[in-house]
């Protein structure tokens, strides 16, 4: 399967950091999380990735190069300014990319083999998508939703239940059948989920694969806690 890797924001809440680095560029655990994020894709036998850019390019496509040093074949496309998720899959689609498209964020670190076995439940089902959540962290409305799932299968992506456990994951499958609904979409934020909504308003079935914790940095004091045990 190919993969997306939505590197194109301004990760604002990191500033000032953020004014000087592409967040994906920032460390945890002493590496670049993009670098990261590359080798559990090869991990996961992604056959070719398309990193689509945007807020300090070069910085980071001279990181990643062409992939080699990854064990991949990374192809880079460019969004001129944030014109939201569904855009960058958009975009990728233009440049080439064939589904079913794996789609995640660059600045999140999975737990080791999570990639793998997402894709491993997709590609067993005939789903027209998928979704990933995960339990830690757990939701916190505006920037985390709850979905509700009930028996693998997901009934709302932006499940509004403070009782339910299960928040999304930047990580998802978009299958061939939800390309056309990537178009005429009301803008950010949230267009991916907007997209895997309407799918399953119209009957298609998307699937909820549970995975472990993931990793982020969303302000500054993260960078030193999510570094400080590789230091000490």
């Amino acid at each position: 399967m190919e993969a997306v890797v939505m590197a194109a924001g301004e990760g604002r809440r990191m500033r000032p950091l953020t004014e000087r680095w592409p967040k994906p560029l920032l460390p945890i655990d002493g590496r670049p999380v993009i670098a990261t994020l590359l080798r559990e894709l090869r991990d996961a036998a992604c056959t070719r990735v398309w990193l689509v850019t945007g807020h300090l390019a070069e910085r980071l496509e001279l990181l990643v190069g062409d992939g080699s040093a990854f064990g991949l074949e990374v192809s880079i496309v460019r969004q001129p300014k944030p014109l939201g998720s569904a855009d960058t899959v958009s975009r990728a689609l233009q440049a080439g990319a064939s589904p079913p498209l794996l789609v995640t964020g660059a600045d999140t670190v999975y737990s080791s083999g999570d990639i793998g076995r997402f894709e491993e439940a997709f590609s067993a089902d005939a789903a027209a998508g998928a979704v990933a959540v995960r339990r830690d962290p757990p939701p916190s409305s505006p920037h985390r939703h709850a979905v509700r799932i009930r028996e693998g299968v997901v009934e709302r992506v932006l499940d509004e239940d403070p009782a339910n456990p299960l928040a999304g994951a930047p990580l998802w499958v978009i299958g061939r059948a939800l390309v056309p609904l990537l178009e005429r979409l009301p803008g950010p934020p949230f267009e991916l989920a907007e997209v895997l909504q309407r799918a399953i308003d119209s009957g298609q079935r998307v699937l909820g694969i549970e995975i472990g914790r993931t990793r982020d940095l969303t302000d500054p004091l993260d960078l030193v806690e999510e570094n400080f045990p590789y230091l000490r």
